[in-house]
Parts: structure tokens; sequence; C-alpha cells
């Protein structure tokens, strides 16, 4: 990212950790080699200053404080929002979409779930229909799953070679930075959790009637695939957290936890852009409404 003018040091700003935030423990630095998922507990709380309750206070307050911030960001319309949620089956993106943003206003806020392309996307590069979904100026997109599963599950089955891997990590980074230096803010969260923690989660989908439409016996196979798959996560995350879309992997066994950490680096993000309404209407001085 060009950061020589001021609108993009903030925009570099807002998507960097400070030193002295538990959020740098957790964020994949640009160029970082050799990251293992199992240097990450999935357990931890890092965000965490209380009891259980405490926390979910806090989750509230700050969605509270994410829709004002939304209601001035799409008044400012000066940049975009991409979140960008990625992680096992079970890890809890759903859930991070209600706890983080549900109190926010829809007519800023759009949500895409991210399923197998259909045939008429498939007739097109892997990258089209994630163009199409991207915010607009003074909008914030939210994805659950995203154009990270096209390194992810042809990996896995050995659709693709590792040189197209490598291709597609590129193609990646070159359509996040066009993103960024034309004013969208990316944040990429790894929603990490334990192998136990997916088997209890998955199980509660089994017993509980009311989540069976959660449920596939798919589910199973690709838990077969763990191993592959987390090292496919460390592969992406080691070749795709760049500059001005750097990745943070987010401790997710705790549900509470991982929407306070979300949302707490949602807030600050959007508090760095220096928001603003935009200049008053000389027209409206003085005027009076009869």
């Amino acid at each position: 990212m060009n950061t020589r003018n001021g609108k993009d040091q903030a925009l570099f700003q807002a998507l960097h950790a400070p030193a002295d935030s538990p959020w740098a423990r957790w964020q994949v630095g640009p160029g970082r080699r050799q990251v293992r998922l199992k240097d990450f507990d999935p357990g931890d709380k890092p965000f965490s200053k209380g009891s259980k309750a405490e926390d979910q206070a806090r989750v509230l307050a700050l969605a509270r404080e994410i829709d004002g911030l939304q209601n001035l960001f799409y008044a400012d319309g000066r940049h975009k929002l991409l979140v960008i949620l990625q992680g096992t089956d079970t890890s809890g993106k759903d859930g991070t979409i209600r706890g983080v943003f549900g109190q926010t206003s829809p007519l800023g806020v759009h949500t895409v779930g991210w399923k197998a392309p259909t045939e008429p996307e498939r007739a097109h590069d892997y990258l089209w229909r994630i163009h199409q979904q991207v915010p607009a100026a003074g909008h914030i997109t939210v994805f659950n799953r995203s154009h990270y599963e096209d390194v992810l599950v042809p990996v896995v089955n050995g659709w693709i070679t590792p040189e197209q891997t490598k291709q597609r990590y590129q193609h990646i980074n070159d359509f996040e930075r066009l993103l960024a230096e034309t004013g969208t803010v990316v944040l990429k969260f790894m929603l990490h959790i334990g192998f136990d923690e997916q088997r209890e989660r998955l199980q509660e989908r089994v017993d509980d009637v009311t989540k069976h439409w959660k449920f596939s016996l798919g589910d199973l196979e690709v838990r077969k695939q763990w191993t592959d798959y987390q090292k496919a996560y460390e592969d992406l995350l080691e070749a795709t957290s760049t500059a001005w879309a750097p990745w943070t992997v987010v401790p997710a066994n705790s549900k509470t936890h991982r929407n306070l950490m979300i949302a707490t680096i949602v807030r600050d993000t959007l508090q760095a852009l220096d928001l603003r309404f935009p200049p008053e209407d000389p027209a409206l001085k003085g005027l009076r409404v009869e």
C-alpha cells in the first residue's frame, strides 16, 4: 500500500495492530514465515477482562458503538470496509455476524455467505463472483467464507497443483491490493478452534433437532481431513498476509471471546479512519422549515 498521503496512512494504521495491543500477538505480519496454528491457542482469551457475563455485556456495548460508527461511516462515504470471516466448520462465522453486526442498520451493512460456485460462476475466473460483492463507498460487507475457499478445498483435495496454488495466492494478493488502493479497508479473520471443540459442536448439531439444518454428513468427511486443512490454512496465512490486508488469527473456542475480539478490532479500525460528516451545506444555513 502506498502510504505517502494522509488517507493511505490512515488506512495503513487502521489495519495494523499497535505493538502494545493484545491484537498484535494474533496478527500475522506481512511476509511472516513458518506460521503454525499450534502456536495459537484456540482456548486463549487475550481480550477478556472479566467473567463471561461481563464479556457479553462488552460485546453488546461494542456492537452498539459499531452501529453508531457505521452510521458515520455511511455518511462520510470515503471508505469501504470488507470483513472476511474464514474458519473450519463450526468455527462460528454465523455467530460472529449476529454478535458483532446484529445492532447495525441493514441499509449500510451487507452479508454474503459463499458456497460452492454455480455453473455460470465456474464459467468465469474464480474471483469474478467475488468482485461483484465487494462493498461500495460508505458500505460494510461481511463475507461468511470467501475467495480463500479457492485455496483451501481445491488444495486439500488435490484439484490444483502447488504451482497453481501459488499463482492463486498472487492473484488474491493483487486483487486485495486493488481493493485497498481504491479505498477498501480489508479485515481478515481466521476463526481458530480446536479439534475437540469442533467435535463437541458437531455433536451438538446432531443432538439438537433445531440445529439439524446446520449439519451434513459431508462435515464428518471433511473432519477427517483436519490436519490437511490446518496445513492449508497455515500456508495461506503465510502467503496472503500483506501490508494492505493482514490476517488476524482469532482464538474461537469461546464464542463470547471470539465476538469480543472481533468487535473490538472492528470498532478500533473504524475509529482510526477519522470519520466525519460531510461539510455543512451553505444553502441550509438559516433555513426554516414551515
